[in-house]
This record gives structure tokens, sequence and C-alpha cells, in this order.
């Protein structure tokens, strides 16, 4: 079922790489910082711009156009391509070109003993080298033909630093991160063959995890290239192939977003689904309690996420191609377990029995309003989701044999009917601080995801839950600041803006609470969202446009997800009308 033609987009808003390189191709260089001209962007050691890529004629800098797809970015000046990128291999990056010479500089303007590349030519194999203090790699260019010219060889200090490819018969070069050495590079393929390899790579990850998609998910195809172009190979502290959030600045696996990467994930690349889902918990600590974030070079426990891994479990299960192994049943349900445990050991004061959230970092919800009043505090989110975590465990120690499932069950009781009579009053949820026992704002989105156990809940609590959520509803979904509230902001990060997770634990609690059309809702108008705005961190819930990281993974996921359902929903009402004719 391959596409008859690869997605396209914007550069500036989508990063061109490849599955499994720590590379991109971009013109953002930084947090909020976008460059005039692409440049080669490492994520090794945090996000590092090292060499800028500046299409010249006759010296000169030039305007160029650029178009991404998945197999290659061209640069075009006047309508004529110029230059065009593949991926050769995960740490190889080949350019060609004609009609304009590519100049290939250090993106820093100054070479200290800790910032910028010196450039040298190696005696070893001609080549020129970019040698980064920021990434500790170096960056070989080989020529592999035209003509080269060079700017700075050797310099120290404050100079520029730069190698230019030309040729009237056209040019190519090929770029590689390495460590210390490694062999000359030799071409083995043709630029047109890695283009056409890489295309039916991806063609083939496409049809994996998207082989149900139908004229009416029409962002599917650049869904599935966020999720494959921000894909890393094991190195560093990520002992996994992993999906980093984004290879702009939010380039790390924070410990509840991996959840919603390995669900879309699921249905046609289980491994990989399951090696997603466990790569926070590899770093799992001594208390255990997962970390904040893992990325190459940094392993984050200031901070924690919320425990929705039961919940994500369940549903992975359901959507996974295979079976879990008892092996793999009895490895999460370890991790499962220790990461239970934090909450109840350590993060339960005592004489109480709900959990607290230290900040509104932990929640995930960073600024939520609900964190106004104080930053420790019991929230009912946090206490449904431990609630949903228990009732998976003791489900699955059942399933394993292990005599723990009892208990569990009454943990998780304990914790729920804590949750409804301490947490909640006639007008609904709220949280207190788990010092001063002062009740929270009620007017964030966070406060309603109590609705993911909403199965579990009387029906009177189910009801206002839906209800309180459909108040949140903007023409994009749902709010997570309450739009006619003082605190409001379009662009307040968690007070206000539409954020994929938040919408996909709130359409999967009201159909757990057999709301469905509001489910329905709720799907559809995050799909249209996405086809509109494309996959940004999050969206202004007012005009539905992106805001901040572009090209945010768990928002492909989440579509991902939801397109899936909803074609499977489509597919079994035709089949009911047809069986009932």
């Amino acid at each position: 079922m391959s596409s008859p033609s690869l997605p396209t987009f914007d550069v500036r808003e989508i990063p061109f790489s490849y599955r499994g390189s720590w590379l991109d191709l971009s013109p953002v260089v930084g947090l909020h910082r976008h460059a005039d001209d692409v440049h080669l962007v490492s994520h090794v050691n945090g996000m590092h711009a090292v060499l800028s890529l500046v299409p010249t004629i006759g010296g000169r800098r030039v305007d160029a156009t650029t178009r991404g797809d998945a197999a290659s970015l061209t640069w075009s000046v006047g309508g004529e391509a110029v230059a065009e990128a593949v991926f050769a291999a995960t740490d190889v990056v080949r350019i060609a070109g004609g009609g304009a010479d590519l100049t290939l500089a250090d993106a820093a303007e100054e070479l200290t003993p800790f910032t910028g590349s010196y450039f040298f030519r190696d005696p070893f194999d001609g080549a020129h080298v970019f040698t980064s203090y920021e990434t500790g790699r170096r960056y070989r260019l080989t020529v592999l033909s035209g003509e080269v010219s060079v700017v700075g060889a050797e310099a120290l200090g404050q100079s520029a630093r730069a190698l230019t490819i030309g040729g009237r018969d056209g040019w190519e070069i090929a770029i590689e991160q390495i460590e210390s050495a490694a062999p000359a590079y030799v071409a083995i393929e043709s630029f047109a063959d890695i283009r056409a390899r890489v295309a039916t790579e991806f063609g083939d990850y496409l049809d994996a995890i998207a082989g149900w998609r139908t004229e009416e998910t029409p962002a599917v195809a650049r869904a599935a290239y966020v999720l494959w172009s921000a894909t890393v190979a094991p190195a560093g502290f990520v002992r996994r192939e992993s999906v980093l959030m984004s290879k702009h600045w939010m380039d790390k696996v924070w410990s509840w977003d991996h959840t919603f990467n390995a669900l879309a994930l699921a249905p046609g690349l289980p491994h990989a689904a399951l090696d997603q889902f466990l790569a926070p918990f590899d770093h799992q600590d001594a208390a255990g309690a997962m970390p904040d974030s893992v990325t190459h070079s940094e392993v984050l426990y200031n901070y924690v996420k919320p425990p929705i891994h039961g919940w994500a479990l369940a549903k992975l299960r359901e959507r996974l191609a295979r079976p879990l192994t008892g092996e793999e049943l009895r490895t999460v349900y370890d991790h499962l377990s220790r990461w239970s445990r934090f909450w109840l050991d350590f993060r339960t004061a005592p004489g109480h029995t709900l959990p607290y959230y230290q900040h509104g970092n932990d929640s995930g919800w960073d600024n939520s309003t609900t964190f106004d009043h104080d930053r420790v505090i019991e929230s009912p989110d946090l206490a449904a989701f431990l609630t949903v975590q228990l009732d998976v465990l003791a489900d699955l120690a059942d399933e394993l044999g292990v005599d723990e499932g009892p208990a569990w069950r009454e943990v998780r009781d304990r914790v729920e009917r804590a949750l409804l009579a301490e947490l909640r009053d006639a007008d609904g949820f709220f949280a207190v601080g788990a010092l001063s026992g002062i009740v929270s704002k009620r007017t964030s989105l966070l406060n309603l995801l109590p609705v993911l156990a909403s199965d579990r809940f009387p029906a009177e609590v189910s009801n206002r839950l839906a209800g309180q959520i459909a108040a949140h509803l903007t023409e994009w979904g749902p709010a997570t600041q309450l739009v006619d509230t003082p605190e409001y902001e379009d662009d307040g990060y968690w007070r206000g803006p539409i954020w994929a997770p938040s919408t996909m634990l709130i359409e999967e609690g009201l159909r757990r609470g057999g709301h469905i059309e509001l489910a329905d809702t709720v799907n559809a108008r995050f799909r249209a969202l996405c086809e509109r705005s494309g996959f940004a961190e999050n969206f202004d819930a007012r005009s539905g446009a992106g805001l901040r990281d572009r090209a945010y993974t768990w928002t492909a996921s989440v579509y991902l997800v939801f397109a899936h359902e909803h074609t499977r929903r489509v597919a079994d009402r035709s089949a009911a009308l047809e069986a009932s004719a």
C-alpha cells in the first residue's frame, strides 16, 4: 500500500533526518532560534548546530528555497534545483549539486578552548575535518566530485573556517559524523540509489504502522515521517532505539511522552513499540522512580512524570501486532511494581492515603493553574492514574501467577475511595496542598483527568466530568484552561493551549465512561487540528495555530492513534450495517 508520493514538508517546521540518526538538516539551531540557512545539527551532547550550508554563486550567498520529503532535501534558486541532500546512513549525509556552489562553514563565529570547531585537512585521506567542541565529534568532508576551495584551515580564534564545493559539471560531497577516526569514506551507492532506497525504507515503515490509512486520514504519512525522522539509534544513555520528542530543541525522551509514541508504533512495529515503552525504565532508580528525561548525554532525576504507564501498558497490549511474551510481561510487571511503590512509599505523606506531586513538572503540566496556590499538592489526576495503574498491576499479577493481586487491589480501592472522598465535592474534583490543605483553583483541565478512571466511578461522577470537559471544548479540542477565565493565555503552555496527551487521556476516559458522542467529537476536532496546523508541541485553543516546537512526536502519535481507531470504528459500523441489511 505504498503511497504514490512521499510526504513533503517545510524544513523550517520539520527537520530533515533519517531513522536512527542523531543528525538533522534544519534552519532551527536552538531554543526558538531560526537561522537564515539550513544547518547540519547534531543531537550528541545536546542540540548543536555544527555547520551552516549556504548556496553561493560567484562567492556570494543566494536566497534559496528548500523542499523536503522523506528521502531528500532540495535547495532551489529561481525555480531550478541547485543542491540535494540525502542520508546515506545514520551518520553520513551526501549532498550533490550544480548550478550553484555550496559553502559549508563552522556554525560558531569563534573558536575558543570550549566552543566552535577546529578545521583542518587530514593527511590520512585528504578529507577536510571540522572537530567540534560542543558535540565531541568530528565532521569529515570527503569530496566525491567537483572542485573545492578552503578558508581558515588550521586557523585559531575568530576566523572564517569554511569549505566551498562547486564545479561546472556538478559536484558531490559526503559529510560524516565520526569519533576519533574511521576508514576513508568510499561511495558504494550512487546518489540516486540512496534516494530510492530511503524512499523504500520510509514506505515500508509507513505501511507497517499505518497500513490502515485511507483518504479520510490525509495527514498520516506526514505524521509517520515526524516519528521516523525523530528516531535515534542506541547511543550514550539511550540504550534502545528511541523516538525523541523532536529533533528540534525538545530532543529528549520524557517519562510519559514515550508512552504515546509506543502506542502509535504498536500495530506494525511491536518490538520498536516495546522498546519505546521501556526506554526510560532502563534508568529507574533505587527508589523505583523513573527519570524525568533521558537523552544522549544526560539522565535527569530532579522531577518525575505521572504514572500513566499502567493505562499505557493495557492500551499497548490492545494495539500490539503480537502478544507480549511471558518474559516481557514479567519485565514490565517488575518495572510497574517498583514505579507504583515509589508513589506509595516515597510520595505519600505519613497518615495520608493520596500521593502528591512536588511541582507542576512532576505532573507534566508544568504551569497549570492547579499549582497556583501550592506546588506540593495531592492532585486528582495523580490519584486516578495510580488507581488505574494498580488495577492493571493486579490483573497482571494474576496473569503471571504472582501472589500479589489481592494486595494491589486493596491499595487500589483505598486510593480510589480517598480520591472520591478527599478531592471532590459537589462542584467536582480539586487538588489540595499536601502541607497547607488549601484547595486549588478548579479551572484547569488537569482537574478533570480522573475521567480516565470514570468506568470505576458512580454514574453521577462520570456524567459531571463529561459536562465539565465539554465546557473546555473549543472548535479545535479541549483547552487546558477554561477560555473565559482571567488566567487563560493563547500561548500559555498549560494555561490554555491544546495538547495531544491531555486530549488523548480525555478522549479515552470519555469512552470508558460511556460518553461516546463527546469522545468522537474530541477525536474529530483533534484530527482536524493536526490536518490543518501540523504536529506542533501544542496549539492555540482559539485559532488552532501551532505553537512552540513544530515537529513534536507525541502530537503525531496521538493523531495516528486517533485516525486508526476512527477508521476502525467506521469500518465496524459499515460491517454492522451490511450484516443487518
